[in-house]
């Protein structure tokens, strides 16, 4: 048979396999995985710092301005992702509080032993050996520390010291100056400013729409029921129940505006229910479905140091409930026409059940708080994320 009648597959040689490309393909998937697992452990790290800052005084600002703004995100953009903001940054704090951690810890268990030296014979050479590794293993901790920091302060950083890379570090030239350009951008990217003033704001004008229907309870409960106290409770427990159904929305059109004066803009929220009355009776739902749970862990006053974990719980109900808030008002900013008659009517009625039980819990809530009466002030679901401060 003639070579030009062969058929040109059985001339072809096989192919070879595509290494390179099966090779990008898996540096791919690591790069994503990665990714994800960076942004997981970003999520974790930015739902523990915000816990750990709700429980100290005026710091906790942060945390109810960093709620606030997520929902304001949600709102513009109508995408519950958008609510998840600076997740990446948290990374990097967390990554250095974890890594600082295991780092210092053979400095932890020097110094323990140093310390038990000491106990069984002070000023022995024994006590003074372990003294002088402390020192130098602490000096040499401390300097690992910051080489990890300026490397990016990645948990990777702070497990491999790479040490070659530091003496190359040590010529190069400006180093500082990068340095210091990096600290600054970084921290300057944390808008600490912005969302103090937009949590203080947040929280004076939630206490302005709170003090008057609180206060009336407060104060029904210093008085006998047959003298006014049942009156009073009953006006109050009215009053709370309006200002619930409008404060979360008042909140998210306040992160939106980003002005003071639309914490009073009742009409304007008004507006919005009728445009997606379905989409804020189900937002309020689970705000109030969230928030009640969390009550129950102001029966008993827990230990300083572990004060932070009931706030971990807070944060982990209120943060999803605050983007479910803002995709709410998204529904409501992209119509621009109200709903039938039928879907706005029903969901008014359907939310007075929901309403009036959660502030029936509520008001019940002062004879199981330690505070007593004045735990009502504590309104986690639009002040301070935190169960533990009497504001």
């Amino acid at each position: 048979m003639d070579s030009t009648q062969i058929p040109p597959l059985l001339t072809e040689e096989p192919a070879a396999p595509a290494v390179g490309v099966t090779a990008s393909r898996l540096r791919r998937l690591v790069r994503t995985l990665g990714a994800g697992l960076d942004w997981a452990f970003g999520l974790i790290s930015l739902i523990v710092g915000l816990a750990l800052l709700s429980i100290v005084p005026f710091l906790n600002f942060l945390s109810l301005g960093y709620l606030i703004h997520a929902s304001g995100r949600v709102a513009v953009t109508g995408k519950l992702r958008s609510g998840f903001v600076g997740i990446r940054k948290a990374s990097i704090l967390g990554s250095f509080f974890l890594g600082a951690w295991l780092v210092s810890l053979p400095v932890r268990i020097v110094s323990s032993l140093w310390k038990d030296a000491e106990l069984i014979a002070p000023g022995s050479p024994t006590a003074q050996a372990w003294r002088i590794g402390l020192l130098v293993l602490a000096s040499l901790t401390v300097l690992h520390i910051v080489w990890a920091c300026l490397r990016g302060g990645r948990l990777r950083h702070f497990l491999w010291p790479a040490p070659v890379r530091f003496f190359k570090w040590l010529s190069t030239p400006d180093k500082f100056g990068t340095i210091r350009n990096a600290v600054v951008d970084y921290v300057v990217g944390l808008r600490i400013p912005y969302y103090f003033w937009l949590g203080a704001r947040g929280f004076l004008g939630a206490l302005l729409w709170l003090v008057i229907p609180v206060g009336l309870l407060i104060l029904a409960a210093q008085v006998a029921p047959d003298q006014g106290g049942a009156l009073l409770s009953i006006i109050g427990g009215l009053l709370l129940m309006l200002v619930v159904m409008h404060l979360p929305f008042l909140q998210t059109h306040f992160a939106l505006e980003n002005r003071f004066r639309a914490l009073f803009a009742v009409k304007t929220v008004r507006q919005m229910f009728r445009r997606a009355p379905i989409a804020f009776w189900l937002s309020l739902f689970i705000t109030l479905l969230f928030a009640l749970p969390l009550y129950l862990l102001k029966i008993e006053l827990p230990p300083r140091e572990i004060a932070w974990l009931p706030s971990l719980l807070f944060v982990v109900f209120i943060f999803p409930a605050r983007l479910i808030t803002g995709w709410a008002v998204s529904r409501a900013n992209r119509r621009d026409e109200p709903r039938h008659w039928f879907f706005r009517w029903t969901s008014r009625l359907a939310l007075v059940p929901v309403v009036f039980l959660y502030v029936f819990f509520v008001y019940l809530t002062q004879y199981l708080s330690w505070n007593g009466a004045l735990s009502l002030l504590e309104q986690h679901a639009f002040m301070v994320p935190a169960p533990l401060m009497n504001l």
